[in-house]
């Protein structure tokens, strides 16, 4: 059976998760940044990338309607020589920019400061109208694709905080100028009917300044007047051009019926507000929201509407939309789910995700009690403990737990979770919970796969080891023949000689041990066992393994020659697959030395420690390899042998890592080849450590 391992999926589901929880921080901004000003706005910017990316420099400026300049911030790291104004900061950036944003090059290394630096500069805006955002980082391959996703992020959202506010002051101002032109101009008509002319010159002159489209619609749809503002939003040159058009027809096919019937309310007297969809003399759509109030014209009911162009701004909600539908798809594909906990007031908000992995109603409100109810009752008191150290200000936390749903099934689940304080000062917690119980069963159908394979590989050397068996075991045996044999006649002499019989009695049972020792140490090497860790004499394992391949190594004409080092620490692992190791480097490298005869056939087997651990060296004088084929060697079913199955190196690093070693090949200054394996010596738990059979 081919067998297809994957490559570090915990490491990508990490690097996934890191993803998900920078970009759900990111898009949680504009939340804190609802009628913030803009320094507000660019300090939170700075304050977020610094704490998502490693920055050495960071810069915003932001234009907005209601500073007459725009507000400069930046921030460096320690150790960068740089002026302590952001402004000038500034100037020095745009000298190796460039002032045309359109003409900015994606990354630029250029010298700032004490230290050469890659910068990456985002207009805010289309043309930079909003300011810009330039981030800044010695690293040469700065940025990395995450790192531009995040800071494309960044620069949108501070794009839709800016727009927001530009609109909402707009809309402020433009409903206070409204307000007070229209009660001019009411007191105006109060005292003067005679000034009527004037007065709607004057005006016309008030509506042709607001830059939002001023208009007045007969009964049936004719314009009567239009401002240069609506006239310019209609696609038209100038507001005589469409006066005297049927407004009925800019408006788009979809949303006519609707705007009739609002149309025709507001003519019967009521006020109304209304978004919908036109079309300009270009063809192009915008999407339009009016204000109408019903107004007396010449003796008649017409329609008195201030509309203002929101297409950007649905635009912009549209973007955020899909990056929320993106977020949901991507937390269902990868069984990942996010929350907020405030802390103060024990709000907890989940995402949809969250409900299907935790099994519960999105009806009902989420309660601490509610999920501990469902935490599985061994892990709850790991729970609890959490839950108070998070109360207490105990940071972030990364913690697993087991849940118990209500068919009796158990999930398993990696919880990651980031504390900060909101504008209030209330601590919260943003995180996110993956169901890895999947992983988890992968991780276990792995690990007996591979173990059965590790057993394989045993028994197939078994074959190589056949005559050495024979040998050792047939030596105790013919002892405890002549002995029994001895101690018979010495029995039925006459008279018997007993001391002579209780000594080869004695000799038959040291020869039945001998042979039990043989056997007991063969059923162990090639049995099927439970993987276990105990603490293992590397020393004493190798000889074991070289006292049972003598016989096959001297049949090859091989000499072992053992530099065992003294007072070596023990290792923690399971004895039988390390045992299992260093049989196949012994026996590769008597295969290895199969065709030499102009030199000794000599093996030597070394142990030494090695930076907190224990090694051990297998060097032959044999035909040796290449260094391009030192990691071929590893590969599952290459061989260079015949009869080969190209498994025994695979299956030993395996073995070998599976105890936090590593296991390695090199040629030789001279002829042969070296393949040594290093074991750490402290006394931690091998991961994965279990009961898997191998």
């Amino acid at each position: 059976m081919h067998i297809v391992e994957l490559e570090h999926p915990a490491a990508e589901i990490t690097q996934l998760h890191r993803c998900l929880h920078d970009l759900l921080g990111l898009l949680a901004l504009p939340a804190s940044w609802v009628g913030a000003k803009p320094a507000v706005i660019g300090g939170t910017l700075l304050d977020a990338l610094k704490g998502l990316m490693a920055l050495d420099l960071a810069f915003v400026r932001l234009n907005h309607p209601s500073s007459k300049s725009p507000v400069e911030m930046a921030w460096a790291a320690p150790g960068q020589l740089l002026p302590p104004r952001a402004h000038t900061i500034g100037t020095m950036l745009e000298l190796q920019l460039g002032e045309d944003p359109r003409l900015w090059p994606p990354v630029v290394r250029a010298p700032v400061g004490s230290q050469e630096l890659s910068l990456v500069a985002l207009p805010i805006g289309l043309q930079g109208e909003l300011g810009v955002l330039i981030a800044g980082s010695t690293r040469p391959d700065f940025p990395s694709q995450t790192e531009r996703l995040l800071l494309t992020v960044a620069k949108n959202q501070a794009v839709m905080a800016l727009q927001d506010a530009h609109l909402v002051a707009e809309h402020r101002r433009l409903a206070e100028t409204l307000e007070l032109r229209a009660a001019q101009r009411t007191a105006e008509l109060a005292v003067a009917n005679e000034k009527r002319r004037q007065s709607e010159a004057i005006f016309r002159g008030i509506v042709d300044t607001t830059p939002e489209c001023v208009k007045l619609i007969a009964r049936d749809g004719t314009i009567l007047l239009v401002n240069a503002a609506g006239a310019a939003m209609g696609g038209a040159p100038s507001a005589e051009a469409v006066t005297g058009a049927n407004f009925f027809d800019f408006v788009a096919p979809e949303d006519r019926p609707r705007f009739r019937e609002f149309h025709e309310r507001v003519c019967a007297g009521h006020r109304g507000l209304l978004e919908y969809t036109i079309v300009t003399l270009q063809g192009e759509r915008r999407r339009m929201e009016a204000h109408a109030t019903p107004m007396l014209h010449h003796g008649s009911t017409v329609l008195l509407g201030v509309s203002r162009d929101v297409t950007e701004r649905r635009q912009s909600e549209e973007r955020l939309r899909r990056s929320e539908a993106f977020l949901a798809e991507a937390q269902r594909v990868s069984l990942t789910g996010s929350f907020l906990w405030r802390v103060a007031t024990d709000e907890i908000t989940w995402s949809e995700q969250l409900y299907r992995i935790f099994e519960l109603d999105p009806a009902l409100p989420v309660t601490l009690e509610r999920i501990e109810a469902r935490v599985h009752p061994e892990d709850r008191p790991l729970f609890g403990e959490r839950i108070g150290r998070a109360r207490s200000g105990g940071g972030d936390f990364d913690a697993e737990y087991r849940l118990l749903v209500p068919d009796g099934s158990v999930k398993h689940l990696h919880v990651l979770a980031h504390a900060a304080r909101h504008g209030g000062g209330g601590l919260e917690y943003f995180g996110t919970v993956q169901d890895v119980s999947e992983r988890r069963r992968t991780q276990e159908a792995l690990d007996q796969v591979r173990s059965e394979l590790a057993h394989v590989t045993r028994v197939t050397s078994l074959g190589a080891l056949a005559a050495s068996i024979a040998h050792e075991v047939n030596q105790p045996l013919a002892g405890i023949v002549t002995n029994a044999s001895t101690c018979l006649r010495m029995l039925a002499a006459d008279p018997p000689n007993l001391d002579g019989a209780r000594e080869t009695a004695r000799r038959t049972i040291r020869d039945g041990h001998r042979a039990s020792d043989v056997v007991t140490r063969l059923r162990g090497l090639f049995g099927k066992t439970s993987v276990g860790t105990e603490p293992v004499d590397l020393n004493e394992a190798a000889r074991e393994v070289v006292a049972l391949s003598a016989g096959e190594l001297q049949r090859a004409r091989v000499v072992v020659r053992q530099e065992l080092a003294e007072n070596l620490p023990t290792v923690l692992g399971d004895r039988v697959q390390l045992q299992q190791v260093i049989l196949n480097l012994l026996l590769n490298a008597a295969d290895a030395m199969d065709g030499v005869e102009d030199r000794p056939r000599l093996v030597t087997v070394t142990t030494a420690r090695d930076d907190g651990g224990v090694r051990l060296m297998v060097q032959d004088v044999g035909m040796g390899f290449g260094r391009e084929d030192a990691e071929r060697l590893f590969q599952p079913f290459y061989t260079t042998k015949p009869e080969g199955m190209g498994m025994g190196l695979s299956v030993s690093r395996s073995i070998v890592e599976w105890h936090r070693g590593r296991l390695r090949a090199t040629p030789n200054q001279g002829p042969g080849a070296t393949f040594a394996f290093t074991i750490p010596s402290e006394p931690a738990a091998p991961e994965h450590a279990g009961d898997t059979k191998v």
